[in-house]
């Protein structure tokens, strides 16, 4: 039987069904070998040779595949690992490792098969097509690996010698990050500008209302900044108010509306995103449980061309299911934008047209979701375009003063909007969607009386009636009769990053590829370099600061423009345009040269550069502070970044230990949590010491007084994670500030408090400890809801205490959330609650769940994959087997009566420990 070789068990099982009983079907579970984490397994002085070691976790399966081999009479070996670069390194690292065990012969047949979709068709037709592995391919990847590889192992050590905290740096990884930074930096540096918009609701003589917008006055067009004041707002209020408008012109221009190409890998990332929250990790995990299962094409792809097969069967489905009038003349193409077209595979598809999402409601929920999705996007794809009709309406003064204008939109064929319509990224609504009613030229418009009052009350309950007979309030205005309301706006600094809107920017920049986003974006959130709130990445002062040191000592290597040249020149090695060795020469050369310049520098010399560099943004000049790098709170020292032993970063006073002035990196900017907001006074307590908002290191807090040589550290409190600080109040601030609660003395001994902890609110029982040498005994319950903690009482607290369970101690096992059933190679596998969050157990092995994942969506092929990739990262430990000889001579240990009569009788034992 031929030995056929793919990369998981779940793609093994369903293959072996396809191909029958003439084959034996094994698993790589991925890559086999990879470069040693340790210095010259890429030897820059011997032609970039790669020394490479195969996984210990992978040592078993390669062992399977040799003896499968060794028994197979037919004597051939079929690799059929995925179709891109991975999968063709892999194939390739599988036939290496075979032919240095001798396991592949001169006689041995090799073949390479790849399929764009596991199905029986699919397989079958791909065996009929064997070929050899593509080199040029291998070469693409071992480029990759080798400049990952150079990067990583020797920038990474002169993060962690001139950076404190830092973690590590990564050919894409770098870039990707100075992306967010910068997007973050915008926002801090960004000063938002004023402007007013003025709309007015009015009649037709039918009595159906319209909303018009101002874009005349005085006969000049607006500008977005023309009413840039109230007063300038009340203005055009008054103007409108005081004319008899009419309906000065109507067109209505017929549009169409195309639908959108089929999905590649980046853009299913970024719509599983919009549509879904699901991170770019999430998606790929999920698409690829649904490729193995046979349900899609393969989901790491450029492509976005369509084999003719699927688009007949499309169309076909369409005409049968709504309609002839619903499938264009001809189908619709969609060309291959893809960088590098040896790269590129078809795009994401169903197998089958016409299964339809509700014909797979057994799947788990997220795959049910993303199925739904490229099943629509396909299908909508090879539909007729939705046909519009646009309407504008001006409707103006005699005099020409005033003109407002309404625009409208109506649908007069769905198309393949009755199947999909593509998700939007941070844009505003402007309202060129609404129905207008029938309106004709040279009508009167009228005003609606009452039209607006609604949207004014919104702002204040405190209406002021001026002598114009208007109602003003700071942020808006209202005419008399309430038909025109004006309402004050603010610019708004870019939006910060969504994992889709990250990947949309690295794909436009040309940074990376699609089977990359993922793990880059993955990697700097596990580094602490990003962290993720709401769907935004946020930078972390690590993040900053690496990128600080990168853009200052290695410019080059973060640039965009060349790291996207890099792309391409890679692409040509895969195309076999360029030979690896040379660009990898290229690089080092100037690479290595760049390594060797900071070999001397000191932290202080790069926190010096460091503030060079971020000093735009973290003491930008103004004319309310001329000097924003003297420290405020002294009077006398400079203020300047620092670094944590944890690795975060602050800015502190020159003049410490005597002053200890902090303050988070981006504290006081525009834009910040806490603008406006440092040493905000909340009120005074009861005794009338006054109560402040700060912002600390660690982020913000609330403070009852002032440091005095008296009371050098007043009481403090942080505001509770996940809590803006603009919202926080005197009330909330007292509460907080009288943690840690007694809430009473317990029945059988020991006070019982209250309080906040690092992993949220509980109660603690604290009593005189029964063990010689431990003076107290402490008991944790955690609270489930924050404001219990202020208000819980004694009975509830004895209660909980007494049903918490009892420690588990060394040896008793926690009870599992939910019980997986067996790994392919032994032992159970079960989803465990963890403090950090729930995560997999396998013999020894913890994998940590994908953030966005529910314990009750992990499925078995899922937990084995996460298991497996976790295990491959653990180093190889040899200690345990070399105790095992000393262990079976214990018994020489009897002979103790012996060895107490001389000396020289402990020798012999000596030598054998």
């Amino acid at each position: 039987m031929a030995v056929v070789v793919v990369e998981s068990p779940a793609k093994a099982k369903t293959i072996e069904k396809y191909l029958g009983p003439g084959f034996t079907v094994l698993a790589s579970f991925g890559h086999v070998r990879d470069l040693p984490p340790k210095d010259g397994s890429v030897d820059t002085e011997n032609n970039f040779e790669m020394k490479w070691q195969i996984g210990t976790h992978s040592q078993k399966h390669v062992r399977a595949i040799v003896e499968a081999m060794k028994t197979d009479p037919e004597n051939k070996l079929i690799l059929a690992t995925d179709p891109d670069r991975e999968g063709e390194a892999i194939s390739w690292h599988l036939e290496e490792t075979l032919r240095k065990r001798k396991v592949i012969k001169k006689s041995t047949h090799v073949e390479r098969v790849v399929f764009n979709a596991i199905t029986k068709s699919a397989v079958t037709e791909a065996m009929k097509n064997p070929r050899q592995v593509d080199m040029p391919l291998v070469e693409a990847y071992l480029a990759r690996r080798a400049l990952d590889y150079l990067v990583g192992f020797n920038l990474s050590p002169v993060l962690w010698r001139k950076l404190p905290g830092a973690k590590s740096a990564g050919r894409v990884q770098s870039v990707c990050l100075r992306l967010i930074v910068e997007r973050e930096m915008e926002i801090e540096a960004f000063n938002n500008k004023e402007y007013w918009s003025v709309k007015a609701l009015l009649e037709t003589p039918r009595g159906q209302s319209f909303e018009a917008r101002l874009t005349v006055l005085g006969n000049k067009k607006l500008e977005k900044f023309d009413l840039n004041t109230a007063a300038s707002a009340e203005l055009a209020v008054q103007a409108i108010t005081s004319r008899t408008l009419t309906i000065q012109k109507v067109e209505a221009k017929p549009g169409t509306r195309n639908p959108s190409a089929p999905f590649m890998t980046s853009t299913l990332q970024q719509e599983a995103s919009r549509k879904f929250g699901f991170g770019a990790r999430q998606t790929m995990s999920t698409a690829q449980r649904l490729y193995e299962a046979g349900y899609i094409t393969y989901m790491r792809t450029d492509g976005i061309d369509m084999a003719p097969e699927a688009v007949v069967e499309a169309r076909a489905f369409i005409k049968n299911k709504y309609g002839a009038e619903y499938i264009p003349a001809s189908p619709r193409v969609y060309k291959n934008k893809a960088k590098n077209a040896q790269e590129a595979h078809e795009c994401i598809r169903p197998t089958e047209m016409d299964r339809e999402p509700a014909k797979l409601d057994r799947l788990e929920t997220d795959q049910r979701k993303l199925y739904d999705l490229i099943w629509k996007r396909t299908i909508a794809c090879q539909m007729s375009g939705a046909k519009l009709e646009r309407t504008t309406v001006d409707v103006g003064s005699a005099d020409g003063e005033i003109i407002l204008r309404a625009n409208g939109q109506v649908v007069t064929f769905d198309g393949f909007l009755k199947v999909y319509e593509e998700g939007k990224d941070d844009v505003e609504n402007k309202g060129d969607d609404a129905r207008l009613p029938v309106i004709h030229e040279g009508d009167p418009a009228k005003p609606k009386v009452g039209g607006f009052a609604a949207d004014y009350t919104k702002f204040t309950e405190d209406e002021q009636v001026i002598d114009e007979g208007m109602l003003r309030h700071e942020k808006a205005v209202l005419s008399e009769d309430s038909s025109t309301f004006a309402q004050q706006h603010f610019t708004q600094p870019p939006p910060r990053y969504t994992e889709a809107t990250l990947v949309k920017r690295m794909e436009e920049l040309g940074i990376g590829r699609p089977s990359t986003y993922a793990s880059v974006i993955t990697t700097i959130q596990d580094r602490d370099y990003v962290r993720k709130e709401k769907n935004r990445l946020h930078p972390e002062d690590k993040g900053r600061l690496v990128t600080a040191f990168l853009e200052s000592y290695f410019r080059k290597y973060v640039d965009y423009n060349f790291t996207a040249a890099l792309e391409d020149d890679l692409d040509k090695v895969s195309a076999g345009k360029a030979d690896y060795k040379e660009l990898l020469a290229r690089f080092w050369g100037d690479f290595s040269a760049a390594i060797a310049e900071t070999s001397e520098l000191r932290i202080t010399e790069v926190l010096e550069k460091i503030n060079e560099f971020l000093e735009p943004h973290l003491f930008p000049v103004t004319a309310e502070d001329p000097t924003p790098r003297l420290c405020k709170n002294c009077g006398i020292g400079k203020l300047s970044l620092r670094t944590a032993r944890s690795g975060g970063a602050f800015i502190g006073c020159s003049n410490y230990p005597e002053c200890r002035y902090t303050r988070p990196i981006g504290g006081e900017n525009p834009g910040g949590d806490m603008a406006g907001l440092d040493g905000k006074v909340l009120g005074v307590n009861d005794e009338g010491t006054p109560v402040s908002l700060r912002a600390g290191r660690f982020g913000p807090y609330m403070q009852l007084g002032e440091a005095t040589e008296e009371e050098p550290k007043p009481k403090r409190a942080s505001v509770p994670k996940g809590s803006d600080p603009a919202d926080m109040t005197l009330e909330l601030a007292l509460k907080l500030l009288s943690l840690p609660r007694t809430i009473g003395d317990h029945p059988e001994g020991g006070v019982i408090t209250a309080a906040i902890g690092p992993f949220g609110p509980y109660i603690l029982l604290t009593k005189p400890s029964e063990e010689k040498g431990k003076k107290f005994s402490k008991t944790y319950v955690n609270l489930p809801e924050g404001d219990e903690i202020f208000s819980i009482g004694m009975n509830h607290a004895v209660e909980m205490i007494a049903s918490k369970p009892p420690g588990r101690g060394r040896g008793q096992a926690a009870e599992p959330i939910k019980s997986l059933g067996d790994h392919p190679d032994g032992g159970e596998m079960n989803i465990m609650k963890g403090r950090y969050g729930p995560y997999i157990k396998w013999e020894k092995i913890n994998a940590t769940i994908p953030k966005g994942t529910e314990p009750e969506d992990v499925s078995v092929e899922m937990a084995v994959e996460l298991v497996n990739a976790k295990a491959a990262t653990k180093p190889k430990r040899k200690a345990p087997a070399k105790k095992k000889p000393a262990a079976k001579k214990k018994p020489a240990a009897k002979k103790k009566p012996a060895a107490k009569k001389k000396p020289a009788a402990k020798k012999p034992a000596a030598k054998n420990t």
